[in-house]
């Protein structure tokens, strides 16, 4: 099995072609190719399957099928370029249907430039909640203003605000933000599934941008921008754009331990 490794930003994937359909993999063998010590290792793992350009699967690390992922969105649009299919995509993933477009791509670097349109945000269905907010940008997100965010216990407080199935029956991610002196926002985010602190999470940075009105952010793995347009009523042409690398390819023949 042919695969690639993509980074957005630090967070990682294994990314297949599979629009053969001839590809079917379990939990187990997902959760072990994206395992750090005994597989290829990465956050995620995403299948290209037929679709209007293509449809993008998303598996979170642990093997099951997740929500709608920012950075494997813009990823798999990487993907799609490299192999040969243009660079502006139509695709569908877990909440629908993503535009997207490689703004530049460096082929002796491998690494680019991916713009992906997201789902609009009703204002409605951003709601204050704890000390923070909660809203669903394809993935559902808990966003919380913190101090000394660059010190801050995020996998500690991230995983205990995840499992709150009082308040989450479905679990949440968690985002923790702080503004810089320079004018950007700080994003630091524990992604459910992942079950640990990711460099960058796409659907996480939309969040944390709507919530605070930033359109520049960045992460452990780099800097983002979000575009959108406030209207009182939604937050509408939501635009998710950053970095994208090329790490490797390989062939996986092991079987499941």
């Amino acid at each position: 099995m042919e695969f690639y490794k993509f980074d957005g930003a630090g967070n990682d994937f294994v990314v297949i072609d599979n629009r053969s359909g001839d590809l079917s993999l379990t939990t187990e063998e997902i959760a072990l190719i994206c395992h750090r010590r005994f597989g290829v290792g990465a956050d995620g793992l995403m299948t290209m399957e037929r679709g209007t350009d293509f449809e993008m699967k998303y598996y979170n690390s642990d093997g099951r099928l997740g929500s709608m992922c920012g950075n494997g969105g813009r990823c798999i649009a990487a993907f799609a370029h490299v192999l040969g299919m243009g660079r502006s995509f139509t695709f569908t993933a877990f909440d629908g249907p993503h535009e997207a477009e490689v703004e530049m791509w460096d082929p002796v670097q491998r690494v680019g430039i991916v713009s992906l349109g997201m789902r609009s945000v009703a204002a409605g269905d951003v709601r204050r909640c704890l000390d923070g907010w909660f809203l669903d940008t394809g993935s559902p997100h808990y966003v919380q203003r913190v101090a000394d965010l660059e010190h801050f216990d995020v996998v500690g407080e991230g995983r205990r605000l995840r499992h709150r199935q009082d308040i989450f029956p479905e679990g949440t991610n968690v985002d923790f933000i702080e503004d810089l002196p320079d004018g950007r926002l700080l994003v630091r985010t524990y992604e459910r599934g992942v079950e640990d602190e990711t460099w960058a999470c796409g659907t996480g940075v939309t969040a944390a941008a709507i919530v605070s009105g930033n359109r520049s952010l960045v992460t452990r793995g780099g800097d983002f921008r979000v575009g959108f347009d406030a209207t009182g009523q939604a937050f509408d042409n939501v635009r998710l754009i950053g970095p994208v690398s090329l790490n490797f390819t390989g062939t996986w023949t092991s079987s499941p331990r």
